[in-house]
């Protein structure tokens, strides 16, 4: 039988209770055992992939009112693609409810995103940060890699400064954190609790119960043996903000994305949330009778955010930049060990800019080579040259209000070293864009070779479709090498264009990425410029934003958390950032015959792998996937 979506699909995406529904009226259950109670317990063990995406045909007009009828859109109205897309995701749920991590009644919903960020990883925490500092009931936070670094010490920082915060008005918070973390106990149980002496240990360094006396902190871990990584990285405050990131919780040379959310869509991350921690909550959540649907906080409220598009929407990035550079002589920058947080969004994106703007005798590329080096602890020179006015390094980026049509596409962990859990929501959101998409693709992406976009992306291409892809050059090209893994993103682009006639390769486009302040590809060994950006544009109004990738792990393996949005203003913003935050688009171009990048005297990038290269040796591809299961550097 062909894929669709069934009387009971429309019937879970109808109910009205949800895990966190069911959790708000019986604080005793576990997620897990409110989970069971609404959807039974069920052990998906995946479609075959090409069986399951070949059945779906086409959806009519009734399969669309259908779809439509599946969310929750509030104010707003989904258009065409983002229903197609909604419609193939929804057929995955026939066989698990929850194979989206989350309640189906919460998968299609709405809401607004103030803010998004494209930068280095440190960056992203600062604002998280600022966010923690301003809870008043509860911080829920989930990622995947966790190690001692910057990024964690702004967050330790962030957690002793809110429990200074909550104790002063005598009031206390809950905190639960939760990481990826693979270890024997995991075979038994995959989750796990983290016991105090671990957490506030060397290795995660988070503040002992001493030092954060007003708040009700646990930690834990999640790992499905052998390969199903925690990769979902996001955060729900006082269930009034979202947070979906791209980010690990280390030190790294990588740029990266999120998105702040506010509206019904942070319901939809709590109940994400509540899923993936599975385990008894102790002390229950605060906000549990608190829905975000009721209202109340949003950043559009405040004066100060609104005088920013005082004179339209295209204008507020160059007002952040002249904010900054009128800033940088008396805002103390906010680092950790030495925090300086703000009330306000835009107070905090004001400090963030005049980190990037130039120093008395420096010009605007040495400033942002300077920031990019102090992230990524390395000493790369600058080749590109100065940016033009316009173009500024803006790592915030602010949005006008807009409620727009969301969807969670998300997938959860699967184990086994097959492939074959290849049916889920954020498999088929990909997949769908590109199937439906009329005009244009874009991906940017790590590491692009998942083995059902080779058949995808250049049946798209044939029909006419312009495909844009950014990559990064030699992100863990030892794991990628393994057999099962899908090959470096070289051999990817190479099989890609190889698929293709001379006339229809003019319609593919793949570049290598490239810092703001370079002029070629640095390969990942060099552990100096990279880009761990998850971000997928479909025609230019629907969006995929979120923590997979298009390799491999990220398909069949991983849990996942993405964000879909139907909006032309916020995939037009993301792209402008895109390409004012980096120089892939310049200077990254590969070659039209094999994907390649090359310079002008048609030399590949120092380090760059061969595509005849032969399969690495089983100890070193050992090594990469470890990393890979680490999330050092391969997630």
């Amino acid at each position: 039988m062909k894929p669709h979506v069934t009387p009971t699909v429309v019937k879970n995406c109808q109910a009205e209770e949800t895990v966190s529904s069911l959790l708000a009226q019986k604080p005793s259950l576990s997620p897990g055992e409110a989970a069971t109670q609404l959807f039974g317990k069920k052990e998906k063990t995946g479609k075959p992939s090409n069986d399951a995406d070949n059945g779906l045909q086409p959806a009519s007009a009734q399969d669309l009112e259908i779809a439509s009828s599946c969310g929750r859109w509030g104010p707003t109205r989904p258009g065409e693609l983002f229903l197609r897309v909604y419609h193939d995701v929804l057929c995955c749920l026939e066989a698990d409810p929850l194979s989206g991590v989350v309640s189906p009644a919460l998968m299609g919903t709405y809401g607004s995103i103030p803010l998004s960020v494209i930068a280095p990883l440190v960056d992203l925490i600062r604002h998280m940060s600022n966010v923690i500092v301003r809870a008043r009931k509860e911080v829920l936070f989930a990622t995947c890699s966790w190690s001692a670094s910057d990024a964690i010490d702004l967050i330790s920082d962030a957690l002793k400064e809110l429990s200074r915060r909550a104790g002063a008005k005598g009031e206390r918070v809950v905190v639960k954190i939760i990481f990826d973390k693979a270890g024997p106990k995991q075979f038994v149980n995959p989750h796990q609790k983290v016991p105090v002496e671990v957490y506030t240990g060397e290795k995660i360094k988070l503040p002992h119960p001493n030092e954060i006396p007003n708040l009700d902190l646990e930690v834990s871990s999640l790992h499905v043996p052998l390969l199903g990584t925690l990769h979902a990285k996001f955060m729900v405050v006082d269930r009034q903000i979202g947070i979906v990131e791209s980010n690990n919780m280390e030190n790294n040379a990588n740029m990266e994305m999120m998105t702040h959310l506010e509206g019904p869509i942070v319901d939809s991350l709590y109940d994400s949330f509540l899923i993936t921690w599975y385990e008894a909550l102790n002390p229950p959540l605060p906000s549990r009778n608190f829905p975000a649907i009721n209202g109340g906080f949003s950043t559009s409220n405040e004066p100060s955010f609104q005088k920013l598009f005082n004179h339209g929407d295209t204008h507020e990035q160059q007002a952040i930049v002249q904010d900054g550079n009128e800033a940088k002589e008396h805002l103390a920058p906010h680092n950790p060990g030495d925090p300086h947080y703000d009330d306000t969004l835009v107070a905090e994106i004001t400090r963030v800019q005049a980190m990037y703007s130039p120093r008395p005798g420096e010009s605007r590329v040495l400033a942002i080579n300077r920031h990019l080096n102090d992230t990524s602890k390395s000493k790369a020179e600058p080749t590109a040259p100065d940016p033009e006015p316009g173009f500024e390094f803006t790592p915030y980026i602010a949005h006008e209000k807009e409620d727009m049509p969301m969807a969670v596409v998300s997938r959860r962990p699967h184990g086994s070293p097959s492939n074959a859990d290849a049916f889920v929501p954020q498999n088929e959101a990909f997949l769908s864009c590109i199937r439906n998409a009329k005009q244009s693709i874009f991906i940017q992406t790590p590491d692009l070779n998942a083995s059902q976009l080779l058949p995808a992306l250049a049946a798209a291409v044939k029909r006419g479709i312009e495909i844009t892809y950014y990559v990064c050059l030699g992100y863990n090209d030892a794991g990628e090498m393994m057999p099962g893994q899908g090959g470096t993103n070289e051999t990817f682009a190479a099989k890609l264009y190889k698929e293709l006639s001379p006339q229809e390769r003019t319609l593919l486009h793949v570049h290598w990425y490239t810092a703001k302040d370079q002029s070629r590809p640095i390969h990942h060994q060099f552990s100096q410029r990279a880009c761990h950006v998850k971000l997928l544009i479909a025609d230019g109004h629907i969006g995929i934003q979120g923590s997979g990738n298009q390799d491999t792990q990220s398909w069949y393996h991983s849990q996942e958390i993405n964000i879909m949005i139907d909006s032309e203003a916020t995939c037009r913003k993301w792209r402008e950032g895109i390409e004012r935050n980096q120089n892939t688009g310049t200077y990254g171009r590969g070659s039209q015959e094999d994907g390649a990048w090359r310079d002008e005297h048609g030399h590949e990038a120092e380090g760059a792998t061969k595509k005849s290269a032969p399969p690495v040796s089983w100890v070193k591809g050992a090594v990469g996937m470890a990393k890979k299961l680490q999330a050092k550097g391969g997630f």
